[in-house]
Formats: structure tokens, sequence, C-alpha cells
């Protein structure tokens, strides 16, 4: 069966054919003011060759099915892939003078400014001889491209160009249907494993025993030659009727949770930049531009990845919190087929009508979760495609808070404004305190990552604390500085991260305060 196949542009002439027709155009006229009629003759069939050309090159279209393969369909950004690409003549006839050309596009931003190859001459393709596409009427061909920036791209559908015998005219293809490639943030190594190296009290497990209320931390087994007395379970073995030992039960499935800011309300405000030593804020002096706002933002999606690749590794469980909408790329927003790496999100099902993804926020859509070890590649093909929030107008904002309630794991709330008053019990006047969050997981690590916040999103924060220990916020130099006061205020350790190179640096001097898991300082 032929491949899927359109034009996409109409038969013209190419520069040959336009030199024949300028020159039959010339002799005609030239003809016309000295009546030499051997002028016309000429001139005539000098006009007439281009447009056979074009007729010939019209109602001979081109029946090819061609087949597409991407290895690997998910590279990390600045990875090589490699495209296998195999073209087979469908029609009764012998093709030449064919000539292909690759288009690789963003599935947002149209091209993606790569034509891969710019233009490949293909072989004389026999008629179609039926049976495995390996005979005179196929060819096969590789190339390779890099892309430099995360994202989901289509490649293809392939260009097919096809010419008549004397190059007059051409005429050009689309065959096949594009194909999905993600490319995925990069992921900058980090040191220790998971959070052990954050304790320097040899207490590692207890630790997390702590954080983790849903486990037993003790089991009780038969008694094996060799234990010790001292560890024997005297209830369980006057229960049970047989000697009983303890045995400590490591923590098999700890959690932590990642606050990714995608919403960027802060904005519209002006911000100022954090220090580079210290830590501290100092203004700039300058609005925030789209530029650098966007550079901020890559830094964010690319310190999320690292940090949540490497609990993952670790074994921990990761709750993914999106403080804009939703993630609304298909990794994260489609139905789970059967992967074991990720866990459904209630708040999916619950996704507002008319907006992708739904409500996010910490009073939105329940997070995602990924499981270890299959949630590293759902949690990197997720980020490939994420996306700051579009900036809400501000009349359509009022009115979706005034008419719709979201659910976060606990009672519906309303959103409010920023210091907003309490959902369920307004006052006439004053401001009643912001109702405490109800995070699934209970109390948990928990990493931010915030490029600009505003005073709903620094409020919303300041509730979570009291379910995250420790509190650790990585802030790029676009969140202002009285905002990172208001943070540390409110309890959360915040981090500088200026650019790339600063991830391994940030994660190091979390892990190497040496303070008690708990100071959420």
């Amino acid at each position: 069966m032929p491949a899927k196949q359109r034009r996409v542009r109409f038969p013209r002439v190419t520069l040959r054919g336009g030199m024949f027709l300028a020159a039959g155009a010339g002799l005609l006229l030239l003809a016309l003011l000295t009546n030499q009629r051997d002028l016309l003759f000429i001139a005539g069939v000098l006009l007439a060759i281009p447009v056979a050309a074009l007729g010939y090159v019209s109602i001979h279209p081109v029946r090819l099915r061609v087949t597409r393969m991407l290895r690997p369909p998910v590279v990390p950004a600045g990875g090589e892939v490699v495209v296998g690409l195999g073209v087979r003549n469908l029609s009764p006839r012998p093709l030449a003078g064919l000539h292909l050309r690759d288009t690789v596009r963003g599935r947002d931003a149209g091209d993606a400014g790569l034509t891969v190859p710019a233009g490949t001459p293909l072989p004389a393709l026999d008629r179609y001889e039926g049976g495995p596409d390996t005979g005179a009427d196929s060819v096969r061909f590789e190339y390779r491209f890099s892309l430099p920036r995360r994202g989901l791209y289509a490649t293809g559908p392939v260009l097919i160009g096809r010419s008549d015998p004397f190059g007059l005219a051409s005429g050009e293809w689309a065959v096949g249907e594009p194909h999905d490639l993600a490319v995925t943030p990069r992921v900058t190594a980090l040191a220790g494993r998971g959070l052990t190296g954050t304790l320097n009290d040899g207490d590692v497990p207890e630790r997390l025993r702590h954080l983790n209320h849903n486990a037993d931390p003790l089991i009780a087994r038969e008694y094996r030659p060799g234990d010790p007395l001292r560890r024997v379970n005297w209830p369980a073995t006057a229960r049970l009727g047989a000697i009983m030992v303890r045995q400590e039960e490591e923590q098999s499935n700890p959690g932590a949770r990642l606050v990714l800011d995608t919403a960027l309300r802060g904005r519209r405000g002006r911000p100022t930049v954090v220090g580079a030593d210290t830590g501290a804020g100092a203004d700039s002096g300058t609005d925030l531009g789209g530029p650098r706002l966007e550079q901020a933002f890559e830094v964010a999606v690319e310190l999320a990845a690292s940090v949540g690749v490497h609990l993952l590794a670790a074994g921990y469980r990761l709750d993914l919190v999106a403080l804009g909408p939703s993630l609304s790329t298909p990794s994260l927003s489609s139905p789970s087929s059967g992967s074991s790496g990720r866990l459904a999100s209630p708040g999916q099902a619950n996704a507002t009508p008319g907006r992708p993804g739904g409500r996010g926020g910490l009073r939105g859509d329940p997070p995602t979760v990924f499981l270890p070890p299959g949630g590293v590649a759902l949690l990197l093909e997720g980020l490939a495609g994420v996306k700051p929030a579009d900036p809400p107008d501000p009349a359509e904002t009022g009115e979706d808070e005034a008419e719709q309630t979201y659910t976060f794991g606990g009672p519906a709330v309303k959103p409010g404004p920023p210091a907003s008053v309490e959902p369920g019990t307004p006052e006439s006047g004053t401001a009643a305190k912001l109702s405490t969050l109800v995070v699934p997981g209970g109390l948990l690590p928990t990493f931010a990552v915030l490029v600009a916040v505003d005073d709903r999103d620094l409020a919303e924060l300041a509730d979570l604390v009291s379910q995250s220990r420790p509190a650790v916020a990585f802030v790029l130099p676009t969140v202002r500085t009285d905002a990172v006061r208001r943070l540390r205020e409110a309890g959360w350790r915040c981090i500088p991260v200026h650019q790339t190179p600063d991830i391994p640096r940030a994660w190091e001097d979390f892990i190497g305060a040496r303070r008690p898991l708990n100071d959420a300082v």
C-alpha cells in the first residue's frame, strides 16, 4: 500500500527552463518586429518545451513508499540521531531523476532550522517487483544529525523532488508521515547517592524511616542458628508458639518531592538577581527580558532533570509538581500503557476542559509519581516538551478563579489572590490565613526549582514547608531578592544557581552543609 503523499510544491520551471522561456519570448518579440517567420517558429519551440516539461511533471506523480527508523528515538540534547530511510518504487514504470530531502520540525515551534540532508539525488529505481524490499526497485541509506536543544520534534515527511528528463521543470511531493523524536534535557551527574550525603552521623536508615511513616522498620522472622538471643522477639514468640527474632527492614520505597516552576508568574514584576556567592539578592535594575527568562528556564529544567534522575537512580519515588499548568507533554498526560515507571496521576483525569494538562500548582492536580527504575526515562521524556505557561489574561484569570474549584489531595479549594482568604470561610473586608496544603505523600524531602515566583507562589511554598524535610529551593537569577528573603523566613534553604555548570556545585552545597536532615534553613 503506498504511503500517504501530497504535493507540497506545484511544478515550476527550473533555471534552465526559465532561460528557455526568456529566449523564446525574446525571439518572439524580434520575429514580430522584423516579420521573420523562421524566428517565429524557433520562438514557439523554445516556449513550448518548458510548458511540455511542466505537464510531464504534473501528470506523472511519484508513487513511492518510504520507511523510517530512528536510532535512538529518544536522545539527550546535543546527542546524535541516526536516521535510516528506505525508498521503494511502487510504480509499474522505472523512476529516474528523483532527489530527496528530509526535514526536522519542532512540534510547536514550526521549522527547527534543519533540513537533512539538504538534497540527495536518488539512483534510478526499477519498476515495482513485489516481494521483499531488497531488489532494484528499492534503495536504503542513512544520515546523522544532532539537535542542540531539548524539545519534541517531528522528523519527516520525506520530500521527493522530480524533474523532467531535460531538467526544465520540477515538482515536490511529501511522502510518509512524521515520526516523533524526543530530545531530553541534559543530565548532570550529582555527588553522593540519593540523600545519604546530607547526613554526617551514620544514621541514614533511621532518618529515612522518620521521613516515611508508612513503613514498618521491624519485622519478625523465625529463629535461625547463629542469631543472637538478644534479638529474640518475645511477644511474637509467645503469640506464634515458635522462637521469633527481630529483623530490621530497610526502607524500600523512600520518597522525594520535586517542584518545578513552569508558571513564571513573577515575570510580570521587576526581577532582581540572586548573589553569586552568598545567595543574597541584589537589584538588577532592568526588567526581565524574554531571552534571559528563556535561558533561566532551560537551566531550571536541566536542574530538575538532574535532581530527579539522581533520586530515582538511588531508589526514591519521585513526586513531580508543576507550579504552572500540569505538564501537558504526551509522556506525562497520556494514560500509562503498562509502564512500571510511572503511577497514573489522578489529576490528569480531572483536567480542566479546554486546558491541556489541567490546572497544576500546589493546589491544582495531584503530582505525577515516577517509580524507579523505569521512571528515569519517563521523567526525561516528560521534561523534553515542558514549556513555560503562557502569561494569563488578568480578566480571564479573575473569572476562572471565581467560577472554578480545584482539589489537591484534600478538600476542594478555590484559588485566590496572593494573600487569599481561606476557602470556604470568606471574611468581608479582612484577610484570613491561607488554608494549609494537604499534599499527597506526607512529610518528604522537597526540592523546588524556581525561576520567577510571585506572592501567590510564595504563600503556597510557605505552607509546603510543614510537609517538607528538608525544604531546599534552587533559585535562578530571575527570582526577586525579596522573594528569596521570604522563602528563607518561611523555612526554605535557598541555593543560587546561575548557569548549567553551577548545578553540581549547588548540589554539593546542599549535601555538604552537614546539617541535620530536618534543618530547613
